[in-house]
């Protein structure tokens, strides 16, 4: 094999050679031609953005909210009022203009949550027994406090769960209907808990 390098090509190697050539195809040696798209792509006009102006600031003015003020969630307040109605109309007014007097009353003020639970357990239970109709439940409206931790506590705890402790079992079954008292009552500190008659 290194002698054969030194010599060069046979005849043999040069025929073999020339009958390959003959079927190559030469490739183009022009460069291709790149088709530049039309011009009316480029004279294309950028659609417009319309940015609103900056308006005028000074240095230590206060900030406009970007807020829009929705509360997505009603009060309590707003709740207990669009219960459905289930006592007569002219009793419903007059409970609600506080010329009703209250048969009992329970001061839930100041009671933690697992406090209060059981001891408006027993006075609705002791309450409907007795054959009374209209009694009044204390829970204040509930202080403002910081906030102590990641997840937002809200004001008047107990304010917000007696309701719902008034419509599920097991009162839920003995009670009529729950509104914020009138002022005289107690105002938005108290509820009036209008029972069913007992059997």
């Amino acid at each position: 094999m290194a002698g054969r390098r030194k010599k060069g090509l046979t005849p043999d190697d040069r025929d073999l050679w020339a009958r390959v050539a003959k079927t190559a195809t030469p490739l183009n040696s022009r460069p291709a031609k790149i088709e530049t798209p039309p011009k009316e792509i480029f004279d294309k006009p950028k659609p417009k953005t319309t940015a609103k102006p900056i308006e005028p600031f000074q240095l230590g003015a206060k900030a406009k909210s970007g807020l829009s003020g929705h509360v997505l969630t009603p009060s309590i307040s707003e709740s207990v009022a669009k219960d459905p109605l289930r006592m007569d109309h002219r009793t419903h007014g007059k409970m609600l203009r506080g010329k009703l007097k209250p048969e009992a009353r329970i001061d839930l003020h100041g009671m933690t949550v697992a406090e209060a639970h059981p001891a408006l357990t027993s006075f609705i239970f002791e309450a409907h027994e007795r054959g009374l109709r209209l009694v009044l439940v204390i829970t204040g409206k509930g202080k403002d406090r910081a906030d102590d931790g990641p997840m937002p506590v809200r004001r008047g705890v107990l304010k917000h769960n007696v309701p719902t402790w008034l419509k599920a079992p097991p009162l839920g079954r003995m009670v009529l209907n729950v509104r914020e008292s009138h002022l005289r009552h107690g105002g938005s500190g108290a509820y009036y808990v209008y029972l069913k008659k007992s059997r």
